[in-house]
């Protein structure tokens, strides 16, 4: 077991969103898989799974293989009908609102619709879904040849979060196998997950220390290559102590970005250029600042889907890593996707400044209020489609325009065709 001392920072808000198949334990050692298997048993109380949130891993695809995603090498022109009850959907909304929708349901033509899709956003946490590509990238350079390899290494190295993992609210889920007791709290510097487990974290509960961890061990991935698994404690610290701090920013900035460029994703469109928490910010800035886009965060779904983001069998976990199996949240909660397997990442980012007669309140900012939704949704009906959705409504907490815009658009894609 390795543990590593060092520090990064932090950025959006996400939520306690679980993930990745409850079946899914043995594979990758996340404990509160084993937790969410136990309830279902009867074993143990605790809240039951969405009914979509009940496939297994094998039940898992990608939907975009072949021929037919081959044809989304560019993104299609707007379906004339798709296009206009999109549009009616937004008059009586803040003019922030930005989006795109891609319907793939099997059998019938691709559709797409957009509106405002270049405008620029700050993603807040929707940008770890770059780390996790980066994350699987690193790992297909080390073993090439061997996805197998790649699950090895993820379920059988742990490494301790350090400094890395101060400061974040976001909570996380810890369960004892021993007691058969789960607990959520914050992260602390002697936590000891494996690499599953810490990917789990950042993308399931948004949780920024999580992510900064992950990027942390993307980057000596990169550098040690197949002796990484090796790698002690003294020699991790050594490379991130002793690297001058500018190097080593552009290194990470660069190092995370990759995968998601050889995905045909240019930066004016989705870049991650900062770590996730101020005490790591505050040694490590980071480059370039980080930028998302409903049509950056659309191509990311596609390339996913098409077997792109990195290669087939790294898609494929990928899209299990964003799996809800416990509380969805924002543009998830929606009761019309309670039946839906939904593969979803939610970030928000929100800054106050002084106004008089103003009391500025989580995710309600004056100054910015970013909350941005990324969505596959897979109905029982057959109904498949990706929402790239982003907005910065000031003074006014937007998931409740997040529910109600997901439920009208599951409506606009059933009905429209």
């Amino acid at each position: 077991m390795r543990k590593i001392f060092v520090l990064i920072l932090l950025l959006g808000a996400g939520g306690n969103l679980m993930s990745y198949p409850i079946d899914g334990y043995e594979t990758t050692g996340i404990r509160r898989l084993l937790y969410l298997q136990l309830v279902l048993n009867g074993e143990l109380t605790g809240r039951t799974p969405k009914p979509g949130a009940m496939l297994g891993m094998n039940d898992i695809r990608l939907r975009l293989t072949g021929p037919r995603g081959d044809s989304l090498e560019i993104l299609p022109a707007p379906d004339e009908k798709l296009q206009k009850a999109v549009d009616a959907l937004f008059p009586i909304l803040d003019e922030s609102y930005s989006i795109a929708v891609l319907d793939i349901t099997e059998g019938k033509p691709l559709r797409y619709a957009k509106r405002k899709e270049k405008a620029g956003y700050q993603p807040g946490s929707v940008a770890k879904l770059v780390i996790v590509a980066a994350l699987f990238h690193e790992l297909q350079q080390m073993y090439p040849d061997s996805f197998e390899k790649r699950q090895e290494l993820l379920r059988n190295t742990y490494v301790r979060g350090g400094k890395w993992v101060n400061y974040d609210e976001h909570t996380i889920p810890v369960f004892d196998t021993a007691t058969k007791t789960i607990k959520n709290r914050v992260a602390v510097e002697s936590d000891v997950f494996n690499l599953y487990e810490w990917a789990d974290h950042m993308i399931s509960a948004s949780n920024n220390g999580a992510a900064n961890v992950v990027w942390r061990e993307v980057i000596l991935m990169h550098v040690f290559g197949r002796e990484y698994p090796s790698l002690t404690p003294e020699q991790a610290e050594s490379f991130l102590s002793n690297t001058p701090r500018g190097r080593l920013s552009e290194m990470a900035v660069d190092i995370v970005n990759t995968a998601i460029r050889q995905a045909g994703i240019p930066p004016e469109e989705l870049r991650l250029g900062s770590f996730f928490t101020g005490s790591v910010k505050s040694f490590l800035p980071g480059t370039g600042g980080s930028l998302g886009t409903p049509i950056g965060f659309m191509k990311y779904l596609v390339a996913v889907e098409r077997g792109l983001m990195v290669d087939e069998a790294s898609s494929l976990e990928i899209k299990r890593l964003m799996y809800a199996t416990a509380t969805r949240i924002r543009y998830a909660s929606s009761p019309h996707l309670d039946a839906a397997a939904v593969y979803f990442k939610s970030g928000s980012l929100y800054q106050c400044e002084p106004e008089e007669g103003y009391d500025c309140q989580k995710y309600m900012g004056n100054k910015s209020n970013y909350m941005n939704s990324v969505i596959i949704v897979e109905q029982k009906d057959g109904n498949t489609y990706l929402v790239a959705l982003m907005s910065n409504v000031l003074k006014r907490n937007s998931a409740v325009d997040h529910n109600a815009l997901a439920s009208k658009i599951d409506r606009v894609i059933k009905n429209s065709r």
